[in-house]
């Protein structure tokens, strides 16, 4: 089985700090991998990277993505190769609905229009997994919503866009139970109707409960510590992170 994602010696810096040091890490077709880590480590770093922030700089190594070298594409085209990121604090667009946001980038990564009333079914259905009402797909995206609505929201994306690699970077932060497992119902009917593979930075293990995970990664201080099975998950829940540090 040919790798979908493999970050190989990656070093990423912003305002001429290096941040990663050297971060190599492969994800195949329909595997579940978890980034654990102190604040601070480099693990948000790692997924903006992937997805291409301009606010970071590749000063070595490499981003392969579904056997392409995307390592100097634009977030845009990562975006129609597949890879979609969730964001910690989702930001507010005023002027532009959430189904209209949807509708536009479901067309441009499909490079097709779809009929708003094909899209209308398709946006409904997931709404209904996530628990939405379904005014939200008509108010201004983001606009007024709670934390929790604004991650419901991500994951909203996630359901319509169905890329292949999803990275997740700690789309539990802030949630309180309910809202944890609305949203971890979400990622497993992601997995379950796509077979897509996930990338999921947490520092909650209760996200991570619907799931198989194959693979663990501990960073520490930008470089990878450790890595191991989902057994790793349980020893860090245990002991934290000291002995890596």
């Amino acid at each position: 089985m040919s790798e979908l994602l493999k970050i190989n010696d990656l070093h990423i810096s912003a305002e001429e700090r290096e941040i990663l040091h050297g971060v190599s890490l492969s994800i195949d077709p329909g595997e579940t991998h978890v980034i654990m880590g102190p604040n601070g480590a480099g693990k948000s770093t790692l997924g903006a990277a992937v997805m291409g922030s301009p606010e970071y700089s590749v000063t070595g190594g490499s981003i392969v993505f579904d056997g392409k070298d995307i390592t100097g594409e634009t977030p845009d085209k990562r975006a129609k190769y597949g890879i979609f990121l969730s964001f910690q604090n989702p930001v507010e667009i005023p002027g532009i609905t959430l189904s209209s946001f949807l509708r536009s980038a479901y067309e441009q990564i499909n490079g097709e229009r779809i009929k708003l009333f094909d899209f209308r079914k398709k946006l409904k259905a997931a709404m209904e997994i996530l628990q939405m009402d379904s005014s939200y797909a008509d108010r201004e995206l983001n606009v007024g919503f709670s934390g929790g609505e604004k991650k419901k929201a991500e994951i909203l994306q996630l359901l319509v866009l169905r890329p292949k690699l999803a990275i997740l970077d700690e789309t539990d932060s802030g949630l309180d139970v309910d809202a944890v497992k609305t949203v971890s119902a979400g990622i497993k009917a992601y997995k379950e109707q796509t077979g897509g593979s996930l990338l999921i930075i947490t520092h909650n293990t209760k996200i991570l409960e619907s799931l198989t995970v194959d693979r663990t990664h501990i960073i520490v201080n930008g470089s990878i510590a450790a890595e191991g099975g989902a057994e790793l998950i349980d020893e860090i829940t245990a002991n934290g992170f000291e002995k890596y540090i």
